[in-house]
């Protein structure tokens, strides 16, 4: 007697190994067989005939650290077969954080992250994944972020740490480990981990390496930057003695891939995680605004946006430098009532229906929702549909969305990336066999944050698992409709129990766990 029989599916255990047909008895919320279980009885049976069964999607970047609680983010997770989220992104989330960073972090990074609901004051990471535990469908796994640790140590300086700062810092990386962080993340793009040199942050990733757990990046720069800012990241990982993942890499990807593949072969455990989209997603004010402006600190940020001196030094200095990336900007986010008009518009059409000048309306949208404001982005034109297929072939690669869940006009990736690596890149394009693509989506993942039983269709492992139709899962969400869930996943169990049967979310399940390293 099993809980739950998954009967007459095709099953890809996210080894990449070869599909076979079996039936999948559940037991107590673990996989209890894999095998013909003809004369097997259950509580509930799933009838996978003419379907593919594959371990629970762990989307290896994505910015639910406050979506998770967003029932839509939910579902838009859950209809693509992802299971569990890696939270703690691009050196910026909620902990290890004293009240005072917890409220510089939340500010800073809204048009990203959201506002976490349920946090007020210093927050442990402890704290922060029991405040994830069994509150929804979703599993979650934490990493702790450089910038929100620099911030509690150092507040915004723009300076190496002294002695007595960077072991401050090393301690709280040493305790959030303990308290089941699965790994250390950067934001060189953002601040104030923009402000750190290799060597802090080396020094930060020796106690990640002697746990096992890798260093997650995402780098000073991409694209015409790429090759220089992996160098600094294999540099680190050299120096720190940790597995370094690269978040969100793209093009340019013959090169790129070389140069992965060089690294490995010289003995680097580089991974590195992607999504099947030419636009990106981030906050306004790191696309459109120079590093001259004071944008570790809010207030004074918005100050100099009001002042007409700053302002004209930016149509002067610097607007111009932006001409060829403002056609490529369209605004995500918008949490101003007078502007909200402008979500989904390109930044130059909505500066033109306010009757302003670029720089100008840029500068009063920022002001107006106190820099809260997020965008898509078309990346360069060297961004080509080839360097996706090139970097998804690379035997480094795993999924993640980078999902930003944030305004009326968000990136579709957040609705479609991992249906859409099933429906395009594996039934149309071939860029993975279904075996190989249970393992970029689901295994390689699990074992690279040391979640030992998660991301293998096999006994004795979680029963994260999903059911779906290989003829039909696509994506539907578009740049014009980006909030559109997916479709052909039919069925998803979570620690055992069904959150997703015929395609309809159970609002009522909560058995996600926060996961640890093991």
């Amino acid at each position: 007697m099993f809980d739950v029989v998954i009967r007459g599916g095709t099953v890809l255990d996210g080894t990449g190994g070869p599909a076979r047909r079996a039936d999948v008895g559940v037991s107590a919320g673990r996989i209890a067989a894999v095998d013909v279980l003809a004369r097997a009885q259950a509580v509930t049976e799933i009838d996978a005939t003419g379907r593919y069964v594959m371990p629970g999607f762990i989307d290896a970047h994505v910015h639910g650290d406050a979506a998770f609680f967003d029932p839509d983010a939910q579902e838009a997770a859950l209809r693509q077969g992802v299971t569990t989220f890696v939270l703690g992104q691009d050196g910026v989330s909620y902990a290890p954080a004293s009240a005072e960073t917890l409220r510089f972090v939340t500010r800073y990074f809204a048009p990203v992250n959201g506002t976490h609901p349920g946090l007020d004051g210093a927050v442990s990471v402890a704290e922060l994944l029991d405040g994830y535990d069994r509150r929804t469908a979703l599993n979650t796994a934490y990493l702790l972020p450089h910038g929100t640790i620099r911030h509690s140590a150092m507040g915004t300086a723009r300076r190496a740490p002294d002695a007595a700062e960077l072991a401050a810092m090393r301690a709280q990386v040493e305790r959030g480990l303990s308290e089941g962080a699965a790994g250390l993340s950067t934001g060189l793009e953002y601040v104030p981990g923009s402000y750190a040199g290799g060597d802090e942050i080396a020094a930060l990733c020796e106690p990640v390496g002697a746990a096992g757990l890798p260093y997650v990046t995402h780098m000073r720069g991409y694209e015409a930057d790429a090759a220089r800012a992996l160098a600094e990241v294999l540099e680190i990982a050299r120096a720190g003695r940790v597995a370094p993942h690269v978040s969100h890499l793209h093009g340019p990807g013959d090169a790129l891939a070389r140069l992965v593949g060089d690294a490995r072969a010289e003995g680097v455990d580089l991974t590195f995680d992607s999504y099947p989209y030419l636009r990106g997603c981030s906050t306004l004010t790191l696309v459109a605004l120079p590093p001259w402006l004071p944008l570790a600190d809010l207030d004074a940020a918005l100050d100099a946006l009001a002042d007409p001196a700053v302002r004209a030094r930016l149509e002067r200095d610097w607007f111009p430098r932006r001409a060829d990336v403002w056609p490529r900007i369209t605004l995500s986010h918008v949490p101003a009532a007078d502007l909200r008009w402008a979500e989904g518009m390109t930044l130059p059409d909505a500066a033109e229906r306010a009757g302003r000048g670029l720089g100008a309306f840029c500068c009063d949208l920022l002001v107006a929702t106190r820099l809260e404001a997020g965008c898509v982005f078309a990346q360069p034109p060297s961004a080509v549909e080839e360097s996706v297929r090139t970097l998804l072939r690379h035997p480094a690669q795993m999924a993640g969305s980078d999902a930003v869940y944030q305004g009326g006009h968000p990136h579709p990736r957040g609705w479609g990336a991992f249906a859409r690596l099933l429906g395009r890149y594996v039934r149309e394009l071939g860029d993975w066999t279904w075996e190989e693509a249970a393992a970029h989506l689901a295994g390689r993942a699990a074992a690279r944050f040391r979640l030992a039983d998660r991301g293998r269709v096999e006994a004795g492992h979680a029963a994260d698992l999903v059911v779906l139709d290989p003829g039909t899962v696509t994506d539907r969400a578009t740049y014009e409709r980006p909030r559109v869930p997916a479709e052909g996943v039919e069925h998803v169990l979570v620690n055992g129990v069904p959150v997703l049967t015929g395609g309809v979310l159970d609002p009522a399940a909560r058995p996600g766990r926060a996961l640890r390293p093991r």
